[in-house]
């Protein structure tokens, strides 16, 4: 991918994105005013978080997916939040969500192959705090972000 292309891919990831307005006022059938008003108001109350692009991560060297289940060490288990927090500034690390039942932590990663993926596991998954992973290797994603891949 070209520099220009990847610099442009990292900023749509970061949130570099913002609603057409005309095209929803559009699709709506009401003045852009309104919906211009309600999105304003919506950012302001945290509703909408962030504008992003949905990618096809196979054509941005993103293509290799896992899930990761993660299992803390007891001195961990009541504060699940610092290490997951701590996880959660990796750019391969796309989602952390701490849950409920044998695993503390699942995370989302996406990377280049799995070469890149070893090299994550090794860096950053093994380190204090996390005795256990378990990787589940995504085959075809049919759907993202509310959007059907087919």
């Amino acid at each position: 991918m070209r520099e220009v292309r990847r610099k442009i891919v990292e900023l749509l990831m970061r949130g570099f994105c913002a609603p057409s307005i005309q095209r929803i006022a559009k699709e709506l059938g009401v003045p852009a005013s309104t919906v211009h008003y309600n999105i304003k108001k919506m950012e302001e109350e945290g509703i909408i978080k962030t504008y992003k692009a949905v990618f096809d991560y196979s054509k941005i060297d993103m293509g290799f997916c896992a899930y990761v289940l993660i299992r803390l060490s007891p001195e961990e288990y009541n504060n699940p939040e610092r290490i997951a927090s701590e996880l959660a500034k990796y750019p391969q690390i796309e989602s952390v969500d701490i849950i409920t039942g044998d695993w503390e932590i699942i995370i989302k990663v996406r990377v280049k192959d799995q070469d890149e993926y070893y090299e994550f596991v090794k860096k950053v998954l093994s380190r204090p705090g996390i005795v256990r992973i378990k990787s589940l290797i995504s085959l075809k994603q049919l759907k993202t972000e509310f959007i059907k891949n087919f």
